[in-house]
């Protein structure tokens, strides 16, 4: 299968509400195209990990402001994937907490922080081919970039995703909290004045409820492969949104 990893400065925007599948599509994608993973998501949440340690109050402007001139997020790109550096320490796995999740959106809303990890984000993807996903990359982190995507889901599915997920992390949580969890998180990150989620007029709507991880890592890959021209379609990307919809009436025929 031909890769566009020669493509210089080929940037693929996915963005979504929290558990659309945006990182897992992002990762997977990364790998196929060989390109690198940038996970934006994961350099605000090494911030809000750095907010609890320090017990920093968010509403007090002067405090906050002293903490991000001390803070320092960067990345890594191994073979594994990206990791995420909180003031030279490791922190991927500390910053998918319930407890980095459960403040991560409050945190991420702040135009201070925002600038900040903007600035860092596009540095770190200067002339790369990159994957990356969040809430406004394709509005306001990467405006140009070569292919936006938009996911949604079901939030009724997202929590089923993001309990499995933590489930696997080790951590129990009820589906109720997660679900009560993602639908705050989708208030905050629709409403707030600076960045907001929303989908921009040139960026593909893909529908994740009734796909496989599979089906909308093919759908992105596949465009992906278009838009550098080294790769003819051949309507692969309209299989799986076909067998997503065969799936919809099936469970709509079970439910009627």
């Amino acid at each position: 299968m031909p890769s566009v990893r020669r493509t210089r400065g080929f940037v693929i925007a996915i963005d979504g509400p929290a558990g659309s599948g945006k990182s897992t599509t992002a990762r997977l994608c990364a790998e196929r195209l060989g390109f690198r993973h940038l996970d934006t998501g994961a350099m605000y949440r090494a911030v809000t990990l750095k907010v609890i340690r320090t017990h920093t109050d968010i509403t007090d402007a002067h405090v906050l402001a002293r903490m991000l001139r001390t803070t320092r997020v960067g990345v890594d790109w191994r073979p594994a994937g990206m990791s995420v550096k909180l003031d030279g320490r490791d922190v991927s796995e500390e910053i998918r907490s319930p407890q980095v999740s459960a403040l991560v959106s409050e945190v991420s809303a702040i135009p201070e922080v925002r600038k900040k990890m903007v600035a860092e984000q596009r540095r770190v993807a200067s002339n790369q081919s990159v994957v990356c996903e969040g809430r406004d990359i394709g509005s306001v982190v990467f405006p140009d970039a070569n292919l936006k995507m938009f996911l949604e889901c079901d939030v009724a599915e997202r929590a089923r995703r993001r309990q499995l997920e933590l489930r696997g992390q080790g951590v129990r949580t009820g589906r109720k909290t997660v679900f009560d969890n993602l639908v705050k998180r989708d208030r905050i990150d629709s409403g707030r004045k600076v960045s907001p989620l929303r989908r921009m007029p040139d960026a593909i709507l893909v529908d994740t409820t009734d796909l496989t991880t599979e089906e909308q890592t093919a759908i992105v890959c596949d465009l992906a492969r278009r838009r550098t021209g080294l790769h003819k379609s051949e309507g692969k990307s309209q299989k799986p949104r076909a067998k997503a919809a065969e799936r919809r009436r099936r469970r709509a025929g079970r439910c009627g």
